[in-house]
């Protein structure tokens, strides 16, 4: 049976380039729910002409954002197999969404994560601090949970009834870990697949900030000692 695929893209002020991640996405895709999360330029009316749900997030955050999606699809009538997250900056290529969730309809694993591997990223698609910060937070998994992720990447598939059963709640920075912490404590299957990856369109609001970085460092540790010590 053909599954139903539902992707939420949280986005602030992605103008110039949701509209082109939007187009790239595969057309299986059955719905593209782009989330404005306080944008001050025309995300909304870009992601509106490029054909996907808008829905509006006034409390700004990326997880104020993926929340706002959940919430949404919660409320359809037709509920989707998987729910895909994808940054709405273009650094990920949209339509690699196909080898995204190929594990998941082919194997029947939970949850995948597109791993930005060195060998197949653009020079300076990835700021130093965020390579650093990928690499802590994924050796301290591995330390304390024996996990095998070596990226946080955005770009990711999970079933969607293996999403509500983690209970997301974080509403900032540290989202990604969040879930990938909950994964490995639920013991969900997952796996990583490598991804191509790209400097994105604009600049960063996290990465490309020092106040951004340090505030998505401190939010990622809080959730690894958190659950460590659980």
């Amino acid at each position: 049976m053909k599954p139903i695929v539902n992707v939420i893209i949280p986005a602030f002020n992605e103008q110039d380039s949701i509209g082109n991640v939007i187009a790239d996405l595969p057309k299986f895709v059955d719905e593209v729910i782009v989330v404005n999360n306080k944008s001050t330029d025309k995300t909304k009316e870009n992601a509106t002409k490029a054909g996907a749900t808008v829905l509006t997030e006034e409390r700004k955050g990326y997880g104020y954002a993926c929340l706002k999606g959940m919430d949404y699809i919660a409320k359809k009538e037709v509920k989707p197999t998987i729910v895909v997250f994808l940054d709405g900056d273009y650094s990920d290529y949209p339509e690699q969404l196909t080898t995204l969730i190929q594990p998941i309809i082919e194997n029947n694993i939970d949850f995948v994560i597109g791993a930005r591997i060195k060998k197949l990223r653009e020079n300076g698609s990835m700021t130093p601090q965020q390579v650093f910060g990928n690499w802590l937070a994924t050796f301290l998994m591995k330390l304390f949970f024996n996990a095998k992720f070596t990226d946080l990447g955005p770009f990711r598939a999970i079933k969607y009834q293996r999403l509500l059963d983690l209970n997301m709640q974080d509403k900032t920075y540290g989202w990604t870990v969040e879930m990938q912490l909950k994964a490995l404590k639920q013991k969900l299957t997952y796996t990583e697949t490598p991804m191509k990856y790209r400097n994105r369109i604009g600049v960063s609001k996290v990465s490309g900030t020092v106040k951004g970085s340090i505030f998505a460092g401190i939010k990622i540790l809080s959730w690894i000692f958190k659950y460590s010590f659980k």
